[in-house]
């Protein structure tokens, strides 16, 4: 017979730093990274960033990157700032999935090291879009005894 998790949890120390409102802060800035640092380059680099949506078929690339910018920093303020965390979360699993699908296809690549390393990319990026989807599902839940 197995003990509930509730007996495995650890106590003290690990629980409360863990817990703790500046750990969760720092998790979601860390979850919301690549989607603050791509835009504020993006930024900084517009004709950059024209030319990666131009790379990546999205016309008119201009209007794509300034769309871009603007959606992945206000979803990220939203997981961050706690303000519709669940909506900003959903919003930024949606978009991950479709940018992957996008940019990371390793199926028409041939094999070798770099089918290789855009295979891994391709699922991290799930599991960074996963890790979204458990924000939106905590924020939604919380205080349900779910």
């Amino acid at each position: 017979m197995t003990e509930p998790s509730s007996t495995l949890r650890p106590h003290g120390l690990l629980t409360g730093v863990v817990a703790s409102p500046v750990t969760r802060t720092l998790a979601l800035l860390a979850l919301c990274s690549a989607y603050i640092q791509g835009p504020l380059t993006k930024i900084f680099d517009f004709p950059g960033a024209i030319a990666e949506m131009n790379h990546f078929g999205l016309h008119p690339a201009a209007v794509f990157a300034v769309v871009v910018i603007v959606f992945e920093l206000a979803a990220s303020a939203m997981v961050v700032s706690g303000f519709l965390r669940w909506a900003g979360a959903l919003a930024l699993a949606g978009f991950t999935l479709l940018a992957t699908f996008i940019a990371l296809r390793f199926w028409e690549m041939a094999p070798g090291m770099d089918r290789m390393m855009t295979t891994n990319a391709f699922f991290e990026h799930l599991g960074l879009a996963g890790a979204f989807v458990v924000v939106a599902a905590i924020d939604l839940t919380k205080g349900t005894g779910k």
